[in-house]
């Protein structure tokens, strides 16, 4: 990861982590923001470095969603939907960023690629925040204790990848 990377922390300012959806919610608008930069950016090398980290912080949020929240949200939701069609769209992004790793800013293959990944990003955030996290804040979760579980599980993975 580039300098250009900035370290964001998943605890608010009394020192508590935040509740699961919130601690989603902010990664959504984190990625979203840096989606935004990459449109009004001029710079190749500022592009480059900045999908670099969009990459990097989809893939760190898929991986803690996958591994900690699907499961947990699919057993008290006892949903056979909603997180099965989540983990297929995870797929396709990852697909996405695998393709992204062997192009460059400036190509026209690679920013078509940008541009969909972002309209595909922007539609599984609305989805997630739309249909599945009201139905998990009505739910039995302790959004607190899995809020928690999903800030270490990030920190980890950011720590083992260098940022």
């Amino acid at each position: 990861m580039t300098s250009t990377a900035k370290k964001t922390s998943n605890k608010p300012e009394s020192g508590k982590p935040q509740e699961a959806t919130k601690l989603l919610r902010a990664d959504h608008k984190l990625v979203n923001t840096l989606f935004l930069q990459y449109e009004s950016s001029r710079s190749k090398e500022k592009k480059k470095a900045l999908i670099e980290q969009i990459c990097q912080e989809l893939i760190v949020h898929a991986q803690i969603e996958e591994e900690i929240f699907y499961p947990k949200v699919q057993t008290a939701l006892k949903d056979t939907e909603l997180v099965p069609e989540a983990r297929v769209e995870h797929e396709t992004l990852k697909h996405l960023i695998a393709q992204l790793e062997d192009g460059a800013p400036g190509d026209e293959e690679f920013e078509a690629k940008v541009k969909v990944l972002s309209e595909y990003v922007k539609h599984h955030v609305r989805e997630e925040q739309t249909e599945i996290f009201p139905k998990v804040q009505n739910s039995n979760l302790d959004l607190q204790e899995l809020g928690a579980e999903l800030a270490q599980r990030k920190e980890e993975l950011k720590d083992s990848s260098g940022n």
